[in-house]
């Protein structure tokens, strides 16, 4: 036997009730037991365990956890590094937040969203093999070092962020201090702790052992119990659609073994028969299936108005739900969509602390010294003349990650699109290559090389341009533009005629 910690909390303050199962009841249970707690009322709070629960075998669990984070991570963020190797640069950078903790950066923060929306606090934990944790992280350092990311879920870190209810403290209501996992006490620097809403005073959330965030499932916890219900009940209405109705003429008050054995025979020969066959019975005998007609209008109002409900609860769409579960098709509305980008935009924004605390420390695994020592022979020497330093600190300035865009325009639409700017960006290119010295004149090829890679509807090979090639060329060509109008003046003035006073 042992503490599931299944039971419910109505305070805010007191501790969940314990429950206890057997260790060996399988996973069975573990929804029996969801459905079947009385103390599961509207406004109860759940517990760390019951979290999990709902987590692992609750149809909606993993889809009010996972689906929205899913969602807003379906197109990766687009990387730049304005300057001399952009290419390059980029492409380290993606190689290196791709082999992160051996899963990929995107699947580590995966991990951490989905943890703390699961219980309401979570927290990333960077360490360093054969280091102690208790250290300060240099990220300066980071290149060399063999690295490892832990997700770590209240029960680990439990007693740690309980978080301070001083009101005149700095600290108040905010994640400070040294952590203490298991025993070991792990450095500020190496912690990015996650909580999912903000914390509100004296407000004690079970599932997170602390006065901090607040699980996903906690507003929606009656409706998600509702909804297990609504489970049994399509099992029943599978069950009873193919019930036969078989209405036979009474045989009268005296029913002996004979009559008996008769209607037994023509009720076997119902069940048993099959397309092809034929069955006789009497003229005024009917048989039917269960009508079923007005369960199905008041059960199917009654699931959607349960899906919303739960959706309005977790504060989503209702139409991410819907969509996940396929209940009524997949959204196509305007106003669907349109509602669940504002809400995507919200988590993307939600998500962005996190994914810089992340940034950090993959630009400094990607860009090691013997990064910069291969730059200078693969075509850019100017790295060659610099130092490693200033050009680290050049690409951590103007090192950018932007999200796509979320709505999905289809491919006509956007070779349209880029067609306008390409036009424009050949207008503004006529009017000035004409009129700027050679120096500017590379500039804007450069420029015109930068729009030309961003079109990729448009242009399926990379153009690569040398800026300081073009330069060179644009001045060689004024000075051989000038040496041309020279000659030509001379040979004009060798062909015009002399005056008189000068031939006498």
């Amino acid at each position: 036997m042992y503490d599931t910690g299944f039971g419910v909390n109505s305070g805010s303050t007191t501790s969940d009730a314990p429950a206890f199962i057997s260790a060996d009841a399988g996973v069975g249970p573990a929804l029996v037991q969801l459905l079947t707690t009385p103390e599961i009322q509207p406004g109860s709070s759940p517990g760390y365990q019951l979290c999990k629960v709902i987590y692992s075998y609750h149809p909606l669990g993993a889809i009010l956890a996972d689906a929205p984070i899913r969602r807003a991570q379906s197109k990766a963020r687009e990387i730049s590094v304005p300057t001399l190797g952009e290419k390059r640069l980029a492409q380290q950078y993606n190689d290196t937040w791709n082999q992160l903790g051996k899963v990929g950066g995107t699947t580590i923060l995966y991990n951490l969203f989905s943890a703390s929306r699961i219980y309401g606090i979570a927290s990333l934990a960077v360490g360093e093999v054969g280091r102690d944790p208790a250290t300060e992280l240099d990220v300066s350092k980071l290149g060399s070092r063999d690295l490892f990311f832990n997700i770590l879920d209240p029960l680990n870190t439990a007693g740690s962020l309980v978080l301070n209810q001083d009101p005149n403290s700095e600290d108040f209501l905010k994640p400070k201090g040294v952590v203490h996992v298991n025993g070991q006490t792990w450095h500020p620097s190496r912690l990015f702790i996650k909580m999912h809403e903000q914390p509100l005073y004296i407000d004690w959330t079970s599932s997170a052992f602390g006065f901090v965030g607040r699980s996903v499932y906690q507003r929606s916890l009656y409706p998600l119990k509702t909804f297990v219900q609504s489970m049994i009940t399509d099992q029943y209405v599978v069950q009873k659609c193919g019930l036969l109705i078989y209405k036979a003429e009474s045989p009268g008050n005296f029913i002996d073994n004979i009559m008996q054995a008769f209607f037994g025979a023509k009720r076997s020969a119902i069940k048993q028969g099959v397309t092809g066959q034929v069955l006789s019975i009497g003229v005024n005998e009917e048989v039917e299936t269960l009508n079923m007609q007005n369960l199905h209008t008041a059960y199917e109002s009654a699931r959607t108005n349960l899906l919303k409900n739960i959706a309005s609860a977790a504060g989503m769409p209702a139409s991410i739900i819907m969509q996940e579960t396929l209940t009524e098709g997949f959204g196509e509305g305007t106003e669907d969509a349109n509602k669940e980008i504002e809400y995507l935009e919200f988590i993307r924004e939600d998500m962005d602390p996190a994914y810089a605390f992340l940034d950090a420390i993959c630009r400094r695994k990607a860009w090691t010294k013997e990064f910069y020592d291969t730059l200078a022979p693969s075509g850019y020497p100017e790295y060659g003349e610099g130092g490693f330093d200033t050009a680290l600190h050049d690409w951590i300035v103007k090192f950018k990650a932007t999200w796509p865009n979320l709505h999905s325009e289809p491919e006509s639409k956007k070779v349209e699109v880029e067609d306008v700017q390409m036009k424009s960006v050949i207008a503004i290119a006529e009017v000035l290559l004409p009129e700027v010295d050679p120096e500017t004149k590379a500039k804007i090829a450069g420029w015109i090389a930068d729009n030309v890679n961003k079109r990729d509807a448009l242009f399926a090979a990379h153009l690569d341009i040398e800026e300081d090639k073009i330069e060179t060329f644009a001045e060689e060509s004024i000075e051989t533009e000038r040496e041309s109008a020279q000659q030509e003046k001379l040979a004009t003035s060798a062909r015009e005629p002399r005056p008189f006073s000068a031939t006498a």
